[in-house]
């Protein structure tokens, strides 16, 4: 509040000096013969071009409040970090992983792989009290992660290996890693839906809607500031008196978009929702991660004994 009272005093101090100034000036200058009079928006322009070409001085520029500016640094700081995050984080969109360079023919990518993987699947789980996987048989929509692309690797591989423990290992891998690919696009999805989107709404509306009331405080503030300098060249009679009603009006007018952008800017850094929104980002990392993990270790036992196994197969054929 006495913030707001000083910013509001300075202003009017200031007026008050304009006002004196041209009451100090001649009184009998034909205002029909001068031609000087510039309208509102001249005068606006040319206080701009004054202060981006240094032609007034600081006592010239009405000073803002304290806190305004310092609202002012805060918030250009949140717009800063929300374009950065989203900027990396809309790489959950897209198929960050991928390789590139993977050509992948139709045959590795159509229905007997889909086919193969839900067998195995299938077979891997019967008699536990896990829940049986549907076994396809048709053509399923090619995934661009990287595990979409180590599974099918795999799955392919076992079928041009031919049966053997590396064939048996390789399904095995084939089968972990679709599953891990399966929570790898749950988790971009639910990134996409409970992060990006309302992390690119907050950025869009209220940071924009904070920004906008900024840029109605500088063009009433240099209005302000253009007025006062007419008001200081007044001759006296009406046209003194018409200026002086012009700056009392930009005064408020200032008064009034300055409070209205303080509290917009307030609103914005007080907002609760972009913590909701990081809080869903490692959410849905911390899920993919644990399934992820839990994929893969559920297979580390038995791929590490396959390995024990084939080396100990392997030595014993040398020793003979």
């Amino acid at each position: 509040m006495n913030s707001w009272k000083t910013f509001q005093a300075s202003v009017t101090q200031a007026a008050s000096q304009a006002a004196g100034a041209a009451a100090g000036a001649a009184a009998s200058v034909d205002l029909n013969s001068t031609g000087t009079k510039l309208s509102r928006g001249f005068a606006t322009f040319q206080q701009t071009v004054k202060e981006r070409t240094g032609g007034v001085g600081t006592d010239d520029i009405t000073e803002l409040p304290q806190e305004y500016l310092d609202l002012e640094r805060r918030v250009d700081g949140l717009r800063t970090a929300h374009l950065n995050l989203l900027k990396v984080a809309k790489s959950y969109e897209g198929a960050y992983d991928y390789p590139v360079h993977i050509n992948e023919s139709v045959a590795e990518i159509g229905g007997s792989l889909a086919h193969n993987l839900s067998y195995w699947a299938a077979a891997a789980t019967k008699g536990t009290n896990l829940p049986q996987p549907a076994v396809s048989e048709k053509p399923v929509e090619v995934q661009k992660t990287l595990p979409h692309a180590l599974s099918r690797a795999s799955a392919s591989g076992a079928v041009e290996v031919g049966p053997g423990r590396l064939a048996n290992v390789l399904k095995t891998y084939a089968v972990v890693q679709d599953k891990v690919g399966s929570a790898r696009t749950i988790q971009d999805e639910e990134i996409a839906k409970n992060f990006l989107q309302p992390w690119s709404a907050t950025l869009n509306s209220s940071l924009q809607a904070a920004i906008k009331s900024r840029q109605n405080v500088k063009a009433a503030r240099i209005s302000l500031d253009a007025l006062r300098g007419t008001l200081k060249s007044a001759t006296g009679g009406p046209r003194q008196e018409q200026a002086r009603l012009e700056v009392e009006a930009a005064e408020e007018k200032l008064v009034n978009a300055t409070e209205e952008a303080i509290n917009l800017m307030r609103s914005v850094l007080d907002n609760p929702e972009p913590i909701r929104n990081i809080a869903a980002l490692v959410k849905a990392q911390q899920q993919f991660y644990a399934e992820a993990a839990e994929a893969l270790a559920s297979v580390q036992g038995e791929i590490e004994e396959a390995s024990v196994q084939a080396e100990a197969d392997y030595r014993n054929s040398r020793a003979q």
